[in-house]
C-alpha cells in the first residue's frame, strides 16, 4: 500500500508524496507519485501504471475526493509513468493529460482517449491548478526525448522525473534523502546508462542551477531537499552519461 504524505503546506496550496509501495509485486520498479492541490484545483503527476492505480486511488482518497483530479501531468510516455492515465479517464472523462507534444500518436495506443491529451511545445508552458501556475520545464534526452519536469514557483519544488532517481535497496522506506554519499550510489549506474545526451544534460544543470528549488522531487527514489539539491546537481553535472559500460 502507498501513503499520501504532505511535503509542502500553504493554505490550500499542498504537495502531497505518494511512496513506497512495498505491496507491489517485484517485477514492478517502484514509483513515486505526486499531488499538487489549490483553490479547489488538483493535478497528479506522473500517475504511475495501470497495475498500481487501485494503490494510487486508494492513498489518494485519503486526503481529498480523487473526483477533484482535472489535470495530469505525465513527464514521457514510458508506462510506469502514465499507462494508468485510461483508468483516470473512465474515473472522470473530462480529465486532461499534459504532456510533450512527440508522444500525442503513441500514447492512445494504450492510453485511448486522444482528445484527453494537451501538447506541451518543446519550449515548454505554464499549467494553471487554483491559484497558481505550474511551469513545464523542458528536459528532452533526460531521458526520453519529449520529456518535461515541473516547477512550482511559489513552493519551490521541481518535479524532475527521472532525474534524480534512485534504485533503493529493499528495507529503504525514508521520504527524503538523509545521507547524500550513501543514496547517489544507488542513483550512478541508472543515470549513466537512461541519460542519453551529455549536453542535454549540461543544459538542464545550468539551467535548473538558476532556479530557486528547496525540493527536487524525482519519480524513483527519495526527495532532494536543501543543500542535498544543489549536491545533486554538482554531482549530475560531472557525471558522464550516454556511454554504455561492460
Amino acid at each position: 500500500m502507498k501513503t499520501a504524505q504532505a511535503i509542502y503546506e500553504d493554505g490550500d496550496h499542498q504537495w502531497l508524496a505518494l511512496v513506497r509501495d512495498s505491496s507491489r509485486p517485484d517485477c514492478l520498479v517502484d514509483t513515486n507519485e505526486y499531488l499538487v492541490t489549490s483553490a479547489g484545483d488538483a493535478i497528479l503527476l506522473d500517475p504511475g501504471g495501470s497495475e498500481v492505480f487501485p494503490a494510487i486511488f486508494a492513498a489518494v482518497s485519503t486526503r481529498i475526493d480523487p473526483g477533484r483530479i482535472g489535470k495530469i501531468f505525465a513527464s514521457h510516455q514510458d508506462p510506469d509513468v502514465c499507462s494508468s492515465l485510461s483508468q483516470w479517464i473512465q474515473h472522470n472523462p473530462a480529465i486532461k493529460c499534459y504532456l510533450s507534444w512527440l508522444w500525442q500518436t503513441f500514447v492512445p495506443h494504450f492510453a485511448g482517449q486522444a482528445q484527453s491529451l494537451v501538447p506541451i511545445p518543446d519550449a515548454g508552458m505554464d499549467i494553471g491548478v487554483g491559484s497558481i501556475q505550474l511551469q513545464a520545464i523542458p528536459a528532452h534526452y533526460l531521458h526520453s526525448p519529449g520529456n518535461f519536469h515541473l516547477y512550482d514557483p511559489k513552493a519551490r519544488i521541481l518535479f524532475s522525473g527521472d532525474i534524480g532517481a534512485a534504485l533503493l535497496p529493499p528495507g529503504e522506506e525514508g521520504v527524503f534523502v538523509e545521507d547524500f554519499d550513501w543514496h547517489v550510489r544507488h542513483a550512478e549506474a541508472f543515470h549513466r546508462r537512461w541519460m542519453g545526451s551529455d549536453k542535454a544534460k549540461l543544459d538542464w544543470c545550468a539551467r535548473v542551477s538558476e532556479m530557486d528549488i528547496d525540493m527536487l522531487c524525482p519519480q524513483h527514489g527519495a526527495i532532494y531537499r536543501g543543500a542535498d539539491v544543489g549536491r545533486f546537481i554538482d554531482w549530475f553535472s560531472q557525471l558522464e552519461v550516454g556511454v554504455l559500460r561492460a
